[in-house]
């Protein structure tokens, strides 16, 4: 259903980030980090995170009511989006029961409304990997919002916390220097609200997965894994379940899949490529996201081109959106294209794609005119 049509609109009012304090840089890596990483990524170091998922969730939830005055009391519900927790199928081949249950998205949003003290409220958990943003925001925009019914002073959360480092087989020279971790929430609020005015409405939001030729994600079971210790020094896991990729794959179809998902989101919404004011695609590295805005040109999709937010972060996954729009809040203005790629279920020819679709509101103009 067209959001015009929907009498309940509703946008973004706020967006905080949480960033852990250690900080890994590329030096670390040593000869294990090819020579042409940064150029192809823009990465230079990025944050580890001692703390657990729902840790991280709590302390970007305090943050933003630190920054906006939002009162818990009236949030109607949180969707927790992590990319971190290994997949069932993994979890339940590597694991006991008892650990493999916290690994379960649900379980972990409902430990993060315990930690809140609102365990009563709507929750869900999920793992949609890079993709968490896109398809939170289309779940809320679809099921909930709907629901809901909203009323001034009521809001809802979508937190993500991304902790991809304690999956990450820092031997690896494919996937050692690739994420960052980082939790980012976001307040999302009735365009009404006078509480917390909304400075993006929300056009459309969806995600879905795509067939793709071969498997390019899985787990696997590693011994004598080398991590990172604080000092800078090293360590090694006799035991750890990391992630594998095919690093190329991914890097051609991810703008294709991007693209595409712009595309689709604006015919969607009865909009044209001339209508797009400025494009935050998932940060996922300088040169995939220059590749996408290549590819948005077949097109005939304009705006402005947001990149290089990896430089300090990494790739922070279901938070990279979020983070973007953080960073480049005052710019943004008019029709703002979110496209999201990422890898699907582990061992499957698929991958996840989606794009989230905002519009600047007369209350964001006024501010943005007022901090230039």
């Amino acid at each position: 259903m067209d959001i015009q049509e929907n009498t309940n609109r509703f946008g973004i009012s706020a967006v905080s980030v949480y960033r852990p304090s250690w900080i890994l840089n590329n030096a670390w890596f040593g000869e294990t980090m090819p020579r042409k990483f940064s150029r192809h990524t823009g990465i230079e170091s990025r944050a580890i995170s001692l703390e657990d998922e729902v840790t991280m969730g709590v302390r970007v939830v305090r943050k933003l009511q630190a920054e906006t005055g939002c009162n818990l009391a009236d949030c109607r519900g949180i969707l927790f989006a992590s990319p971190s927790f290994l997949p069932p199928s993994i979890a339940d081949r590597f694991l006991g029961k008892s650990q493999a249950k916290h690994e379960r998205p649900q379980h972990a949003a409902r430990q993060l409304t315990k930690r809140l003290n609102v365990p009563n409220i709507r929750t869900l958990g999920i793992n949609w990997f890079c993709c968490g943003y896109s398809r939170s925001l289309s779940l809320i925009q679809k099921r909930w919002a709907p629901r809901l019914n909203l009323q001034n002073n009521e809001f809802i959360l979508v937190v993500a916390a991304s902790r991809i480092s304690r999956i990450t087989d820092y031997s690896c020279s494919q996937t050692a220097g690739l994420f960052g971790d980082m939790a980012s929430a976001t307040l999302i609020a009735p365009l009404t609200s006078q509480r917390h005015p909304t400075h993006f409405e929300l056009l459309h939001a969806d995600a879905r997965r795509e067939q793709i030729e071969h498997p390019a994600f899985n787990f696997e079971r590693r011994e004598n894994v080398k991590i990172p210790l604080p000092n800078g020094g090293v360590a090694h896991a006799d035991k750890r379940i990391v992630y594998t990729l095919d690093g190329m794959a991914i890097a051609d179809t991810a703008p294709r899949q991007m693209s595409a998902a712009v595309a689709s989101a604006l015919e969607s919404s009865s909009l044209s490529g001339d209508d797009v004011d400025y494009v935050v695609p998932h940060q996922a590295g300088t040169g995939i996201v220059r590749f996408t805005g290549m590819k948005l040109e077949e097109y005939g999709i304009g705006g402005q081109l947001i990149n290089g937010l990896t430089e300090r972060a990494g790739n922070v996954s279901a938070c990279s959106v979020p983070f973007a729009l953080r960073e480049t809040w005052d710019q943004l203005s008019g029709i703002v294209a979110c496209p999201t790629a990422a890898v699907g279920s582990p061992g499957k020819p698929e991958v996840l794609r989606g794009c989230v679709l905002l519009k600047s509101t007369p209350y964001h103009e006024i501010r943005r005119t007022q901090a230039a």
